[in-house]
């Protein structure tokens, strides 16, 4: 026989069961949010069937959002908390100038504009993913887009290598080996007030061409990414340095080695080898460090911690 309190119980029970309409929204907006990266990999890596209206796609979209859908539901407790810190810790940052929902907002865009253009777009949310210090205010620091910066990397274009000829494939590597020129010819290390890491923003080194390690890659990375070269940053011990994209064939290695010793840098690179990068997909990157006399001068450190691209 069921007794009254045990029915009172049950009952109080079935209550405190009844959700809020708003974990539901929150859940389905997150599984679609979740589901746009994840998607547009599987729709680059998956076979096309050609389906009239793209309706393998339109399934293959709804399948994954029901997945992530049933998997958020499923850890609803852990989910809602979750999102809860997370949403305290960028109000914290948006308070007080750190990473905020501004920040959110404008790497989640960048990512899933990127993505769409990349034919390896999980590289794009593993980098986001992989550790990298100050990795963020180093992005925000990538005034590529500045006019200021840009006018910077466009004299530095007229003032170097202007009369080499017969590269065309080649030309915008040539513009930025000229901007590399520039800053490295005339760069002053100084280092950060001790026991901070003060990162600076590519306009504040532009009056003076002066700073530590840290300052020189985000200014070098942002003036070769304003005239449409492919730059990334390499943590190491102690260190971080640019890096840039020169190609993922061998003829694009030897083209540069040639074009390096026996056009740009005879000079500086007379009787030295070119050091470079190769990553998990081929692509060619070429050292740019401070201490470099020319691209592809010695490395610091060849002992890579992390990698930040800045395509």
């Amino acid at each position: 026989m069921v007794k009254l309190k045990d029915i009172k119980y049950q009952s109080l029970k079935e209550k405190l069961r009844i959700k809020s309409p708003w974990d539901s929204i929150i859940i389905f907006i997150l599984s679609i949010l979740f589901t746009i990266p994840v998607f547009i990999i599987a729709h680059q890596k998956l076979i096309d069937f050609n389906w009239p209206f793209q309706m393998d796609r339109i399934l293959m979209f709804i399948l994954i959002t029901t997945i992530f859908h049933f998997v958020l539901k499923a850890m609803r407790r852990i989910t809602l908390i979750s999102l809860i810190i997370y949403l305290v810790t960028l109000l914290y940052g948006t308070v007080f100038g750190g990473y905020g929902f501004v920040s959110v907002f404008e790497d989640y865009r960048s990512m899933i504009y990127a993505m769409s253009e990349n034919p390896n777009p999980q590289d794009l949310i593993v980098s986001k993913l992989l550790p990298f210090p100050n990795k963020y205010k180093i992005i925000k620091a990538v005034e590529y887009d500045n006019p200021k910066i840009r006018n910077f990397a466009i004299r530095a274009t007229s003032k170097y290598f202007k009369k080499v000829k017969g590269y065309n494939e080649y030309f915008t590597l040539i513009q930025c080996f000229a901007v590399f020129k520039e800053i490295n010819t005339n760069w002053n290390y100084v280092s950060d007030p001790k026991g901070r890491d003060y990162i600076a923003k590519a306009t504040e080194t532009l009056p003076y061409l002066s700073g530590d390690c840290d300052d020189h890659s985000i200014f070098m990375a942002a003036c070769i990414k304003s005239i449409g070269g492919i730059p990334r940053l390499i943590h190491t011990k102690g260190h971080i340095y640019p890096e840039i994209y020169i190609g993922d064939k061998k003829s694009d290695l030897e083209a540069i080695n040639y074009l390096i010793k026996k056009e740009l840098f005879p000079q500086e690179s007379k009787g030295q080898v070119l050091h470079y990068h190769i990553d998990e997909r081929g692509k060619i990157w070429l050292n740019l460090d401070y201490t470099a006399h020319y691209p592809g001068g010695p490395f610091m450190n060849e002992e890579i911690l992390g990698a930040l691209t800045l395509d």
